[in-house]
């Protein structure tokens, strides 16, 4: 039997961009430790499918519901119909989030305000709004996924590092203002990871070697070992754990 403190059976977590990669990972972690789960991305055809397949080992406790993270009217009606139809949200993951890669110099207008949108703006609005309910209710765990990037950069990410930069000071003003009212916000910062959105660097041999040999754990990372820190982050284990970003990358920022 596990620890009790990590115990988060029978809880309600919302989780944003969660029809593939980290997100996807990071819910059927919590499924697996016994919460009912609200898929969310904007593709209803693609959430509707990773509903299905998780639905076959999970059961009803997977749920979906398809919507803009990024639209503040679309945010405030799903919030409220997540918690008519599963009950009152315990856990928030703020997952959504996007990558441009271009010289700064090239950088379009338009890609920097959907980064913008999509990274920074998608987590004040849904935290905010999920927020507004769990405070007169007097607890709730809010973890925000940011990233290495939110502590160092290369070339070519500017405006990402900026948008994940921006998400570890609002999960530490969010600490600020929600403390008081006994909810938690924490990110969790990954590293290289393998996934669908970083095929083509893991394929990019010279771009791996890079990796590998700057992580102290020389490989890249498995979205599975984010679960633990979120397991952590979303359980009375961390019930004093607050505007904290907890960088999850084999320890590539701690060595030069």
């Amino acid at each position: 039997m596990s620890h009790p403190l990590f115990d988060v059976t029978g809880k309600v977590a919302l989780v944003t961009g969660s029809s593939r990669g980290i997100g996807r990972a990071l819910a059927t972690g919590l499924l697996e430790a016994g919460c009912t789960v609200v898929l969310n991305g904007r593709d209803a055809d693609a959430l509707e499918t990773a509903r299905e397949e998780l639905a076959g080992a999970f059961g009803d406790r997977v749920r979906a519901e398809a919507f803009d993270v990024t639209d503040s009217a679309a945010v405030a009606e799903a919030v409220a119909r997540v918690e008519d139809r599963a009950g009152p949200i315990g856990i928030l993951v703020n997952n959504t989030g996007a990558q441009r890669r271009a010289p700064l110099l090239d950088f379009t207008d338009e890609d920097w305000h959907g980064l913008l949108d999509t990274n920074l703006t998608s987590a004040f609005l849904v935290g905010r709004e999920v927020a507004r309910r769990m405070v007169p209710r007097g607890h709730g765990k809010i973890v925000n996924i940011c990233s290495l990037q939110s502590e160092a950069v290369r070339p070519g990410i500017a405006p990402y590092s900026a948008t994940k930069g921006g998400l570890k000071m609002l999960t530490k003003g969010m600490c600020a203002d929600l403390g008081p009212h006994g909810i938690q916000v924490n990110g969790i910062g990954p590293g290289y990871f393998d996934t669908e959105l970083t095929s083509a660097l893991v394929a990019d041999e010279e771009f791996s070697a890079w990796v590998r040999g700057r992580t102290p754990a020389g490989r890249w990372g498995r979205v599975e070992d984010l679960v633990g820190a979120l397991l952590f982050l979303s359980s009375p284990a961390s019930d004093f754990v607050n505007g904290q970003l907890l960088y999850v990358d084999g320890g590539m920022l701690s060595v030069l």
